[in-house]
């Protein structure tokens, strides 16, 4: 049994998605939340294998739960459905830590498939770390302190709160620091797909996390096209 917590101020959208993957698909089930607090109160009292989320809903939106959820669940399977279309608001959605980004209307079916292949995709990719060094609780990158597990960049007295990707994304390059990180292996990593969306959104965050480290000239992060990325200082 596949246990859905589906977040969705729609309550037709929500019936019809609940009734067709319980009782027409099956092998489901269906948990309802009508915003994001909501869920997020959910996911701390019951177990679920997917989240699948609307973007825009009151009280709290779909990428603000994401972003908690994150904190605390980096591999929980995360669907967004919503309508919501333009290559923006995409990136966005990938970037908050969803898995998958399904476009309204779609037919329950549609639904069933990417549950299918996100659930698929996470079982098969590796746990977090196994091939790596342990998490350090601090990293000198030139003038800068990272630490990874409060997702904090520091220079001096100033601080920068990181997402969960960017921190996960710094993190690889500061374990392999002066080499250059495969795109592949980052996008494996963070997004567990190497597909046209979540690229895109990588060099959006490599772009971000260059900003971020723009006071001290010593630090280079160099994107090598096609390639990797690699930080040095």
């Amino acid at each position: 049994m596949i246990r859905v917590l589906l977040v969705e101020d729609d309550k037709n959208l929500c019936f019809i998605l609940k009734s067709s993957l319980e009782q027409m698909i099956g092998g489901y089930e269906v948990t309802t939340a009508p915003n994001g607090r909501e869920g997020l109160e959910l996911l701390e009292q019951k177990t679920f294998d997917v989240i699948v989320s609307d973007v825009e809903m009151p009280v709290m939106d779909g990428m603000t739960m994401v972003q908690h959820i994150r904190r605390h669940h980096p591999r929980l399977a995360i669907i967004f459905i919503t309508g919501l279309t333009t290559a923006r608001d995409v990136i966005n959605g990938y970037q908050s830590g969803a898995d998958f980004y399904i476009k309204k209307p779609f037919l329950p079916e549609e639904l069933n498939a990417h549950i299918q292949a996100v659930l698929k995709m996470k079982q098969s990719a590796p746990a977090p770390q196994t091939e790596e060094a342990p998490t350090k609780e601090e990293y000198a990158i030139g003038n800068y302190r990272f630490l990874p597990s409060q997702h904090q960049l520091c220079y001096g007295e100033e601080r920068q709160t990181l997402t969960p990707k960017e921190a996960q994304i710094l993190e690889m390059l500061c374990r392999r620091k002066g080499q250059v990180v495969r795109r592949d292996d980052l996008l494996t990593a963070v997004w567990e797909t190497a597909d046209f969306y979540s690229s895109r959104s990588l060099d959006v965050f490599i772009t971000k996390l260059r900003k971020y480290l723009s006071q001290d000239p010593t630090v280079s992060l160099k994107s090598l096209k096609g390639v990797g990325v690699c930080l040095e200082d």
